[in-house]
């Protein structure tokens, strides 16, 4: 039988303190990651190119002769291609796109009076660097979730990093699935010191230029470099375990629900898969599917030690209405819910990177081909966050554009603001321009 935590929160008051205390997580990121990481970015920031390419060879095993993947490795990924994959890609490719479409903001002149206008403007992001991760899975899915949004928003420089394989090149899936999408810069870098080189620049044997935005996951090293970052680029977020959190009722499909916790559990061991339910039954029902289907599955040993990890747990709770607070509590990276009235109850979800309504959307099918984007909030940031999306690489820019008569309007207003903040030459400012 697979080991997974019970919580009991039956009987409890549900307090926003209680489960920030309660719920299941993966435990931060220690200082002394921090503390590495911030000596490797100072490393690369000084030692360019030799530095990324010291910590490739220490940390991926690979001696690069070039960071920077040739146009024609690009090209012959896509050509070598399974052919299954890349309509698969194409298809996901499609899907993201109509989406993003739908998500570009449009600019808005607002009149305030005559002669007096703002102009709210959504500008893209001119450079962003794009990190796909390695390590114990491939990301093609990645690619398209970073680089489709970005095109959608207008971004005119994109670099995507992801690490070497010991050929000294990205996975050629990732190679051709960025040819595909049209981006010929692609640098053969992972971990920490992509993040510090995409931040700033290689100047020395390869160019590349900085970024103004640094996007996509990636592990806690990767994390932490972000973060250490984040004071001279921007960043999408700082990214923890991937996480799922289904609600669930006594109608719900145990099969469906143990392979959805499963599937979350696959990416790694830290991954935290939550279920929350009011139906015992359930429960039971679902640990005799993850006992039957577990044993089967490729990666059963990263499953089992990510189901009985800390992050995971079942939750039992008293009814519907506090299996909601408990899911709007936890702030999931991913939401599903398996319940009657199953649109009802997603309603009523207001934070989660994003929820999968009923038996036929699990997350699997976000992570590749619902439309919607997969680089999402984790460890709570669903609550003040959002994931990945065209507004990600837009920065809004107002225009204000008065007359002499829509000035004049409110020139006493500014005067009188001016001074009961004690900023005098800020109304000097307004009233020097109406003087004989």
């Amino acid at each position: 039988m697979v080991r997974v935590n019970i919580l009991d929160f039956r009987g409890e008051s549900l307090s926003k303190r209680f489960l920030k205390q309660r719920l299941p997580r993966a435990a931060e990121a220690h200082a002394d990651v921090e503390r590495r990481v911030a000596d490797l970015l100072a490393e690369v920031q000084t030692g360019g190119t030799r530095a990324v390419k010291d910590f490739t060879k220490r940390f991926d095993s690979v001696e690069l002769e070039s960071v920077r993947v040739p146009a024609s490795e690009l090209k012959r990924a896509e050509d070598e291609l399974d052919p299954e994959v890349r309509a698969a890609l194409i298809e996901s490719i499609a899907r993201a796109r109509k989406v993003a479409d739908d998500q570009r903001p449009a600019d808005v002149r607002t009149e305030l009076s005559s002669g007096a206008h703002v102009t709210t403007r959504h500008l893209p992001i001119e450079r962003v660097g794009l990190y796909v991760p390695g390590g114990l899975a491939v990301y093609p899915s990645t690619v398209v979730m970073n680089v489709v949004p970005a095109q959608t928003a207008g971004s005119s420089s994109l670099a995507i990093a992801s690490p070497p394989q010991g050929n000294g090149l990205p996975h050629p899936t990732v190679l051709a699935t960025a040819h595909i999408l049209g981006i010929d810069e692609v640098w053969a870098m992972g971990g920490a010191q992509a993040i510090g080189a995409l931040a700033f620049g290689l100047d020395d044997e390869e160019q590349v230029a900085p970024v103004d935005l640094i996007t996509g996951p990636g592990n806690a090293y990767v994390a932490a470099a972000k973060s250490l970052v984040r004071s001279q680029v921007g960043i999408d977020a700082v990214a923890g375990p991937t996480e799922i959190i289904i609600l669930a009722d006594e109608t719900a499909d145990p099969a469906f629900v143990a392979a959805d916790l499963i599937s979350q559990a696959e990416h790694d061991e830290l991954a935290a898969s939550v279920l929350v339910t009011d139906s015992t039954g359930l429960v039971d029902r679902v640990r005799s599917e993850l006992a039957a289907q577990v044993p089967s599955a490729h990666h059963r040993e990263r499953i089992d030690t990510a189901l009985s990890g800390r992050q995971s747990a079942i939750v039992l709770v008293d009814d519907l209405d506090a299996g909601i607070q408990v899911v709007n509590g936890y702030a999931g990276e991913h939401v599903e819910v398996h319940t009657a009235e199953a649109h009802a109850v997603a309603g009523r979800i207001t934070n989660g990177g994003a929820v999968f309504v009923g038996d036929w959307a699990p997350v699997s099918l976000g992570d590749y081909c619902a439309g919607s984007n997969h680089v999402l909030p984790t460890m709570g940031t669903a609550a003040h966050g959002s994931g990945l999306g065209v507004h990600s690489f837009i920065k809004v820019s107002q225009v204000i554009d008065y007359d002499r008569s829509a000035l004049a309007e409110v020139a006493e207003h500014v005067e009188a603001l001016a001074a009961s903040e004690q900023l005098p030459a800020h109304g000097r400012a307004v009233s020097i321009r109406f003087e004989e």
